[in-house]
């Protein structure tokens, strides 16, 4: 299945979904890698919406991207919970055991704001970091 025909496919798996926008983000990300402008052109036209709010919600959004980036990556939290715990003070050690490899992006709330500081790395979330854990974590992926 070719990529236009796969976006149509997901179109149509949420054709009759009240509130679809987001449900078909989620799965253009998965099966795409990204939320690229054609891909926001396609889904603004099935859904009845300018590009304008479909590019609104991507852009708003950290788990939507514009363009596919084929790193590993770990989102770090960086809402007022994962500051209050030091999160700032891991970032630098991240980013220099990321290095060129892996992609280290900021995120706001992971919603583990009792366990901060927190990250995630696909679907799974790592809590209570420290600077060891958090270097160990990123030289995993």
């Amino acid at each position: 299945m070719n990529r236009a025909e796969r976006l149509a496919a997901i179109l149509a798996d949420f054709a009759k979904v009240e509130g679809a926008l987001l449900p078909i983000l989620h799965e253009v990300q998965a099966a795409f890698g990204c939320v690229d402008a054609e891909a926001e052109a396609t889904i603004a036209a099935a859904l009845n919406l300018a590009r304008a709010e479909v590019h609104g919600v991507v852009s708003f959004y950290h788990d939507f991207s514009a363009a596919p980036d084929p790193r590993p990556c770990l989102e770090l939290c960086g809402a007022e919970a994962c500051q209050a715990r030091g999160v700032n003070a891991l970032l630098a050690a991240a980013r220099q055991a990321a290095g060129e490899r892996v992609r280290v992006k900021t995120v706001y709330c992971l919603g583990v704001c009792s366990a901060g500081p927190a990250a995630r790395t696909g679907d799974r979330l790592h809590a209570r970091l420290d600077e060891e854990t958090l270097v160990n974590l990123v030289n995993a992926l």
